[in-house]
């Protein structure tokens, strides 16, 4: 059986021992693997709050389940405005709801070990279900390190050849069918030897042993054939095995992101989130004695939208107050703090928290969490330039993309940033990336075109179609994404022209252009970084996808959650060639 939800994507692979000769109902709660997350990975200030936010969501996915009759289900809860619970539930869509729900309740008994050690998240993975709680966004991540795989005790023996050649066969059939059934469900069905396995991947499972029932199972092979991509039908069982599983998980999630560009549910703009928390507004005089009056002293930085300045509250907390610089109008009055509310609302490790806001006459003032570290592009054209190895250059490049996917694809309303662009990224204690100042543009409606006649952004960042026509949409930030990328391999800044060398009069996108034609991608590389430390085919695709990124056409650039998916993917890009882009100069 396979499965990927339509509702934010979250993977698991495993497979089961049981018999193909009759139909088992029931949980399946055979415990597979537990797993706490660090109690260091995210600060838990009040354990009590935290209990019932995650009792919330159990409650909720639960009546989820057992109401609509779904076997998917996620839940978020923020009560009084802090330590925050986001809960995902998914079930095998073979389990009768009952079972579903049984299933449930088990692991949430059984994860509830880990909340008694103060750990911010957790997995429980049982033969029927799996179940995790974070105190973080993580709807977006394809992998990590809960990896595991468990081979069954019997083999194929004499029919070792056989068995290899029909694994095989069924992998090709499961990718290209799969993505082509609206619920991304998919199986077949034939006699193997057993094995487990999962991750916070996908699901799939093979098995001598039935664990669905016989009356689901319908031929794959229509599925598989050419121009057969129009029939939809939901057909059972699956077929799993050999090393190449990870890189047929990888190939498919690619395509079925591909797929879901145009088929995403529309999601409404601010006034239709009901579900947001409320806002968290401070004194102006306190914030005042926290920055001593908005001194230069406390002064970190000026942009866009207005200058950020260090506050120390009376508590000792240390936070961020941006003083922005809007223009004064009633709808702006009115729109305010529900833009903030919205805004105050997301929550993931690589955006910036907006702790709250304040409202004082004509001042309009943001309170973020401060990042002692400062904005990415010190680190690569500043005073700290050279220190970033390729490791942290990698996870920057990688934890941006994963925050813009949030903002694109995941949070209540698609949210686009309009400005990307290394001064509006900064790096927490582990130098990990936060992006920053995004939902201070509007906001864009999914299902509708937008056109502006004000544009946000900086030149040499800024999407060609956007500067020319005025033309919005999330490829606009994958440009400016793109250009970054470029930047963090180069240690060069986009918008500095080359005055010496054979690149003489060019800037950094120009050059990488002429280098990827010529394969020589690895010029373009920082020299501060040691060649020792990176692998060299990794960079040149890594350059390739920022060049895809930055394609003059939007329609060719890759959406973010694919851009995740292939940096994360070892492999090469094969087929995926970037086409020229255009140029923007700045002066």
């Amino acid at each position: 059986m396979f499965q990927l939800s339509n509702l934010p994507f979250f993977t698991f692979i495993f497979w089961s021992c049981c018999t193909f000769n009759g139909v088992v109902s029931d949980p399946q709660t055979n415990l597979l693997k537990i797993q706490c997350n660090p109690f260091n990975e995210f600060f838990i200030n009040n354990i009590s709050i935290f209990n019932d936010n995650l009792h919330a969501t159990f409650e909720d996915i639960r009546e989820q389940i057992s109401d609509q009759n779904k076997h998917f289900a996620t839940s978020q809860q923020q009560r009084q405005g802090e330590n925050p619970v986001i809960t995902l539930f998914q079930c095998r869509n073979y389990l009768p709801i009952i079972d579903c729900v049984a299933c449930l309740d088990a692991a949430a008994v059984r994860i509830r070990s880990c909340v008694a050690t103060i750990a911010p998240g957790a997995h429980v993975v049982y033969d029927g279900c799996f179940l995790r709680y974070n105190s973080n966004g993580f709807f977006d991540e394809t992998t990590q390190d809960f990896n595991f795989a468990s081979c069954g005790n019997q083999t194929a023996g004499d029919q070792a050849p056989t068995f290899t050649k029909t694994v095989r066969q069924v992998l090709m059939n499961l990718q290209v069918a799969t993505p082509r059934i609206p619920s991304f469900f998919a199986a077949t069905k034939m006699n193997v030897p057993n094995g487990k396995a999962f991750d916070a991947g996908c699901f799939m499972r093979y098995s001598t042993n039935s664990f669905f029932n016989d009356s689901q199972t319908i031929d794959i092979t229509p599925m598989t054939k050419q121009g057969s991509s129009k029939k939809r039908v939901i057909i059972i069982g699956g077929v799993v095995g050999g090393a190449a599983l990870v890189l047929i998980i990888l190939a498919l999630f690619a395509r079925i992101r591909r797929r879901r560009r145009n088929e995403r549910v529309p999601r409404g703009d601010i006034t239709g989130a009901s579900k947001l928390e409320g806002l968290v507004t401070y004194n102006y005089n306190d914030l005042i004695s926290a920055t001593n009056n908005f001194s230069e002293v406390n002064k970190l930085g000026e942009g866009g939208f207005g200058a950020v300045y260090k506050g120390t509250m009376k508590n000792g907390k240390v936070v961020a107050v941006k003083k922005l610089t809007l223009q004064q109008s009633r709808k702006m009055e009115e729109d305010f703090e529900s833009e903030v509310k919205l805004i105050s609302n997301v929550h993931r490790r690589n955006l910036v928290r907006l702790l709250g806001c304040c409202s004082k006459g004509h001042y309009k003032i943001l309170i973020y969490e401060y990042m002692k570290n400062g904005s990415l592009d010190k680190f690569l054209f500043g005073r700290s330039k050279g220190s970033l190895k390729w490791k942290q250059r990698y996870e920057v490049i990688l934890g941006i993309a994963r925050g813009l996917t949030y903002l694109h694809e995941k949070f209540l309303v698609r949210i686009i940033h309009r400005d990307i662009k290394t001064n509006n990224i900064l790096l927490d204690d582990d130098l990990q990336p936060k992006i920053v100042d995004f939902g201070l543009a509007k906001l864009l409606l999914e299902d509708k075109s937008h056109l502006t006649t004000r544009i946000a952004g900086t030149l040499g960042y800024t999407a060609p179609e956007y500067v020319f026509h005025g033309q919005l949409s999330e490829k606009a930030d994958i440009y400016s994404y793109g250009v970054v990328v470029l930047e963090i391999i180069s240690g060069q800044r986009s918008n500095e022209l080359r005055l010496h060398g054979n690149d003489a009069g060019a800037f950094l996108l120009q050059k990488a252009w002429k280098l990827y034609e010529q394969d020589k991608h690895l010029e373009l590389v920082d020299e501060t970084l040691d060649p020792n430390e990176y692998d060299a085919e990794e960079v040149k695709k890594i350059i390739e996808i920022g060049l895809l990124c930055t394609q003059a056409s939007a329609n060719m650039r890759p959406v973010m959650s694919e851009i995740v998916v292939l940096l994360q993917n070892k492999n090469s890009l094969e087929k995926m060639r970037p086409t020229m882009p255009i140029l923007i100069e700045t002066n």
